[in-house]
């Protein structure tokens, strides 16, 4: 026995493998699923918007990095973005509009309130009569009609991002004949007190691009220099990105352009100005020379530069 040779010891060890279903295969086929799920869903809600959102989408994939906005450049897109800048402020004048017509303490002002799309944005004028309907007479002291529309006007445009520009005009009449304080005061302390009224009722501070006071310098009623509808405040809500073409030309808009500075510190008037034109805030600040050479080119206002009315 003990020459007999012993059988080798054979061990089988066997590799325990996954099933056919734990592989990753099925995971790539789920990925194609989920993707194709997620296109038919967009598909179908594109199917249902409305034309202005397709219009949106479509000029985006025109123009995806915007350079079309950009002066010179020959990319397309910004057109149809342009369209709809304009369409949201024509919502938002009927807005306004609306709210008017339901609130009674605002219903009496439709005359007086008047909005028109130019080519700088939506331009809100709040018209003076003969006794002061916005501000008080020969006051920059806003009164309650004032500070009712222009409460209802600062929580309408807060819930948007575009910047506005507050100005204030006045007739030809002489305020008084103290020196020290004219209407180039008057016009600008009252756009300062808009801009107040409607920073307290929920319109953002970076919103603000420039407060001014143009006095008489751009009448409403050429004809009458005296008409009581040349004192006013003007709101002007503008367009996010304007063509470069855009110009304000209503004049009796007072349709001047929205240029320089913010919040009216020391911010320059619209090209055209006299030197002696004061800006915002008390009207203290002649406006930068660009503004002054832009003056040779630009149209002369009114005949009518007396020291503007206020009463």
């Amino acid at each position: 026995m003990s020459d007999q040779k012993l059988a080798p010891i054979i061990v089988v060890k066997k590799k325990a493998g996954h099933g056919g279903h734990h592989g990753g295969a099925w995971k790539v086929a789920y990925a194609d699923f989920v993707t194709a799920m997620m296109a038919l869903f967009i598909v179908l809600w594109l199917m249902n918007t409305s034309q202005q959102v397709k219009d949106s989408i479509a000029g985006y994939f025109k123009d995806p990095a915007g350079t079309g906005r950009d002066v010179g450049s020959s990319q397309s897109g910004s057109g149809d973005t342009l369209h709809l800048q304009q369409d949201n402020l024509e919502k938002l004048k009927e807005k306004l509009q609306e709210i008017m017509k339901e609130t009674p303490e605002l219903a009496e002002l439709k005359d007086q309130v008047q909005m028109t799309v130019t080519g700088e944005g939506l331009r809100i004028e709040l018209l003076e009569t003969e006794k002061g309907y916005f501000f008080q007479s020969g006051s920059a002291r806003p009164s309650s009609h004032g500070e009712a529309f222009l409460s209802k006007l600062a929580q309408e445009v807060g819930k948007m991002s575009n910047k506005i520009v507050i100005e204030g005009h006045t007739d030809a009449k002489p305020f008084s004949n103290d020196k020290t304080y004219s209407n180039w005061e008057l016009s600008s302390d009252r756009a300062n007190a808009a801009r107040r009224i409607m920073q307290d009722n929920g319109l953002k501070e970076e919103q603000i691009k420039q407060v001014r006071g143009f006095a008489a310098q751009f009448l409403r009623v050429e004809k009458d220099p005296n008409d009581a509808s040349n004192r006013r405040i003007s709101v002007i809500i503008l367009f996010k990105n304007p063509p470069p073409e855009a110009k304000a030309d209503d004049k009796k808009a007072g349709g001047h352009g929205a240029a320089g500075g913010g919040g009216g510190h020391g911010a320059a008037p619209a090209a055209g100005e006299k030197a002696g034109e004061k800006a915002a805030d008390g009207g203290h600040g002649a406006p930068p020379a660009a503004a002054k050479e832009a003056a040779k080119e630009a149209p002369k206002p009114s005949p009518a530069k007396a020291k503007g009315g206020g009463h």
